[in-house]
């Protein structure tokens, strides 16, 4: 497998648990109880780390200049999804402490 192959299996990986975290998010809206509260903070903070490492193999992959434009703008994505997911799990446990 070449490096390319594995990151974008990385950045696929991370992408599909994001989505089931979206999903435990919105269960969490639909519920509001203290249950949901935990399946949708942890699965955020899965999807999270994930993509966290993803970002830094993305960073890598800028550094080394070896790519075309079509993955930095892809790279680049990935990094600005970092930043949200993480306000995305302080939205979440924000929320949990307002009744």
């Amino acid at each position: 497998m070449q490096p390319l192959d594995s990151l974008l299996c990385l950045f696929l990986i991370a992408g599909v648990v994001g989505v089931a975290s979206s999903l435990c998010g919105f269960n969490h809206i639909h519920h509001w109880n203290i249950d949901s509260l935990q399946a949708a903070a942890s699965a955020a903070t899965i999807s999270w780390s994930l993509t966290l490492l993803a970002m830094g193999f993305a960073r890598k992959e800028i550094e080394l200049e070896l790519r075309n434009a079509r993955l930095k703008t892809m790279e680049a994505f990935l990094i600005i999804l970092c930043f949200t997911q993480l306000v995305y799990i302080a939205a979440i446990h924000g929320a949990s402490t307002k009744k």
